[in-house]
């Protein structure tokens, strides 16, 4: 099945357009706040086409408790003598440099690289992401959920160290190339997102730190302040009809989309973006709808119309405009 994908590409004319190279990443992290820490990382350089260049893999001195040991498998003593980010992050970057960020969940792993970018008082050299997650939605793959080992099953990648990084980042390259192939065969254009700068950068002294330049752990973003929807709400979205200007949508969990991205987008379409759940909430947009987060609790209690992200994407291309008065 895989080598039939693979020849059908093949007899493909290769786009112009496609990046001309790839890293994949995957990182492992104390956790999964704002100020928690990279403790390891790992990148397989691919060409255009998804063959390997090389990979390399490096842990990480957190300087402080490493998290959940049980997931990732690294100890304080492990960690004890790695090199701290600032000490790997040259080679890090030119890992990176000209290349397509790819990661599983991508949002997640541009963060956690961004950030410590930040505190290291540097910028990545990435200037665009791609999600796997993204991707197998846009080729319509017949996958259980979105997790990796799903991907992998999908494609016949044999997982060997689940939470290792460099074992997911070699399971993730083997998994896209075939991905790139078939979205080369089926005309598919790569969901490609810009890396955008970080804005935890502060002109003001902080206290106990440098005078310029400051990182401030607690700030992911300058807070935004969206402006009032214009058009009143028309109720709840109903299934098999689009979507109207002025309808309340909450979103819960991870979405592949960057959620400040999927918020804007929501905004200059008519709609209002609201940031929880009431009986006055048009619709809930979640990946995962037996979480059991606050917003999908209330959800259920007062029967909001539930639906995930990539079903929420085909909507917004074609919302109603709302009711003239």
């Amino acid at each position: 099945m895989l080598e039939d994908r693979t020849t059908a590409a093949s007899d493909t004319p290769w786009p112009t357009a496609y990046p001309k190279g790839y890293a994949v990443v995957d990182v492992e992290t104390t956790g999964l706040a704002r100020d928690d820490r990279i403790i390891s990382a790992a990148v397989y350089r691919l060409d255009e086409r998804g063959e390997v260049e090389d990979h390399w893999y490096t842990m990480v001195n957190p300087e402080r408790d490493p998290g959940p040991v049980w997931i990732h498998g690294l100890t304080s003593e492990m960690l004890e003598g790695a090199p701290l980010f600032g000490d790997i992050a040259d080679e890090f970057a030119a890992r990176l440099d000209g290349r397509v960020l790819v990661a599983h969940n991508a949002v997640f792993d541009w963060s956690m690289i961004a950030r410590e970018y930040a505190r290291a008082e540097r910028r990545p050299p990435v200037k665009q992401r791609l999600c796997t997650i993204a991707l197998s939605k846009e080729l319509a793959l017949p996958l259980p959920n979105h997790k990796l080992e799903s991907l992998a099953a999908h494609f016949g990648v044999v997982q060997q160290r689940a939470h290792h990084a460099l074992d997911d980042a070699r399971v993730l390259a083997e998994a896209f190339r075939p991905s790139l192939h078939a979205a080369v065969s089926k005309g598919v254009r790569l969901p490609l997102l810009e890396c955008r700068p970080l804005t935890e950068w502060s002109a003001t002294p902080l206290i106990g730190r440098q005078p310029s330049g400051g990182y401030r752990p607690g700030s992911w973003r300058a807070s935004r302040r969206r402006p009032a929807c214009p058009y009143p709400n028309p109720g709840r979205y109903e299934e098999g009809k689009p979507l109207k200007q002025g309808m309340r949508v909450a979103f819960s969990g991870d979405t592949s989309v960057d959620r400040e991205l999927l918020e804007d987008r929501a905004t200059e379409a008519g709609l209002h973006v609201a940031t929880s759940l009431s009986r006055l909430t048009s619709l809930l947009v979640t990946n995962d709808p037996d979480s059991g987060t606050s917003k999908v609790v209330r959800a259920r209690q007062y029967g909001t119309p539930v639906i995930d992200e990539a079903a929420f994407g085909q909507l917004l291309r074609d919302v109603e405009p709302a009711s003239e008065e």
